[in-house]
């Protein structure tokens, strides 16, 4: 018997979403602060511990918000199941006929519905109500630990990736070269993780990258403003 091995992407979600996220905020925010701090008229110096800082105060930054907000969704999880359980054991029999209605609004046949219910609830009950009347499966639940180490590791290559540009180019060229690679890097990790998502390349990089020209505008517009004012 040869079995058919399926490939699919939904196990990436978690970290990948986080990573992402990370990823995207670091290039931005990093290259949008350096930008605007070079506006200023400021040199390459302030510019790079500028930059330096933010990306230390980003990385815990997005590392403490991924934690909290998927701990918030871990904890809702929790409390879902627990009621479940609650229901189970107050009423079995309406459980069983809230899985069998869920199966037959699927398409299954109400006799074939009732087999299914019964071996399920048989076999894990609190597994089958989480999976099929929750929404919540092995693969797709809450992971705090693994959402913020993710997110602010890619947070970290992220920002080093203009910081270390600035740090390389003349500091005459400082804005335009930075600004041209930050949105290559950008387009890049649109792509790649659009590909990694199985969506379209080109759409997820031009979306990244229209974000995050209009960041590094508006923060370099306002750093020369005030640059100027100074």
């Amino acid at each position: 018997m040869t079995i058919h091995g399926e490939r699919h992407r939904t196990q990436r979600m978690g970290w990948l979403r986080a990573a992402v996220l990370g990823a995207n905020d670091g290039i931005v925010s990093t290259a949008s602060l350096v930008l605007g701090v070079a506006a200023a008229q400021s040199s390459r110096a302030s510019v790079l511990i500028a930059g330096i800082a933010g990306t230390v105060a980003g990385a815990m930054s997005m590392a403490a918000g991924e934690y909290v907000s998927v701990c918030s969704q871990a904890d809702s999880e929790k409390a879902e199941l627990a009621l479940e359980r609650r229901e189970l054991e107050a009423d079995r029999e309406g459980e069983h006929r809230e899985l069998l209605e869920i199966y037959v609004a699927r398409g299954l046949d109400p006799a074939l519905a009732e087999q299914v219910a019964t071996q399920l609830m048989a076999h894990d009950a609190v597994d089958a109500h989480a999976r099929d009347e929750l929404g919540i499966s092995e693969t797709l639940r809450a992971r705090p630990i693994q959402a913020a180490l993710a997110s602010a590791a890619a947070f970290a290559v992220g920002a080093a990736l203009p910081l270390l540009v600035t740090a390389g180019v003349p500091e005459g060229g400082l804005i335009p070269v930075v600004s041209v690679t930050s949105l290559a890097f950008l387009a890049l990790l649109g792509g790649v993780a659009a590909y990694a998502g199985g969506a379209g390349v080109i759409v997820g990089a031009c979306r990244v990258t229209f974000w995050g020209a209009l960041a590094m505008a508006a923060t370099a517009a306002v750093g020369s403003l005030f640059g100027t004012a100074v």
